[in-house]
């Protein structure tokens, strides 16, 4: 009996270990096998990058065509009157200590008409500012210095001369985005509504082109947001510029006055 068991027990072993070895090379087939692919493997291709504009267009077209193209009307027009601003204000950008140098010299040398030369001559709102403070030196400093402190005023104003656009184009891109994600909800609710199930599937195509539009939106809406306050910047610098320049000016007016007399 003992012998009967021993010899059951090594028939046994042996068919376990032939059965074994039959399934490692079956299991090696299928471990080796393609995987098919997903549906993001094709769209990403064989394990490549996907070109930056290539996604862009996607997304693009995912978020669907009409919020989307306001969206990127509003950032075309938002960077282009941020680009003109910024060219406006660097332009407008003067040495004012060189002109206050000429300014002074031109009055010892040549009187106020030698000035005025000087500043009509020099581009800048610092300069405009000069030459409308000494067109009125004869009806006296405390006129002058009205006139510099008015005329400054009209200086700031030209300055942020299309700053409300950019203000608005900042709000109402990611308005455009949050309208388009009410939108997809409904278009989502819509679609569970006509299929009868909440399933992920249904869901997904009216919630994708909801977030599509909002990321959209607030990404126009920080672009714009960083030139809208470099504008900011760059105005409260020569506004600086043109307060410290036509104290200057009030003084070295007084000054040749005092030595006319």
């Amino acid at each position: 009996m003992f012998l009967a068991v021993a010899g059951l027990m090594a028939f046994a072993a042996n068919t376990a270990s032939a059965q074994d070895e039959q399934a490692a090379p079956a299991a090696e087939e299928v471990a080796t096998a393609p995987a098919e692919m997903s549906a993001a493997d094709l769209l990403a291709g064989t394990g490549e990058e996907i070109p930056l504009h290539q996604a862009l267009k996607t997304k693009f077209i995912e978020g669907g065509a009409g919020f989307m193209s306001l969206i990127i009307i509003c950032l075309i027009i938002g960077l282009a009157l941020s680009i003109e601003r910024i060219l406006y204000l660097t332009f407008s950008k003067s040495n004012t200590k060189k002109l206050l140098e000429k300014v002074e010299k031109a009055l010892e040398e040549g009187g106020v008409e030698a000035a005025k030369d000087v500043c009509r001559e020099t581009r800048g709102p610092v300069a405009s500012i000069f030459y409308q403070g000494l067109l009125r030196y004869d009806q006296g400093i405390d006129v002058v210095e009205k006139t510099v402190v008015s005329y400054g005023s009209v200086q700031m104003s030209q300055m942020e001369n299309g700053l409300s656009w950019i203000g608005l184009f900042i709000a109402i891109a990611p308005s455009l985005g949050f309208l388009g994600t009410v939108i997809g909800m409904i278009n989502a609710f819509d679609a569970i509504q006509a299929a009868g199930d909440i399933s992920p599937n249904v869901v997904a195509g009216g919630m994708k082109v909801a977030l599509i539009t909002t990321v959209g939106g607030l990404i126009v809406a920080m672009i714009l947001q960083v030139f809208y306050n470099y504008i900011l910047a760059k105005i409260d610098g020569i506004t600086i510029d043109m307060e410290d320049s036509s104290i200057c000016l009030v003084d070295l007016l007084t000054k040749y006055n005092e030595k006319k007399k």
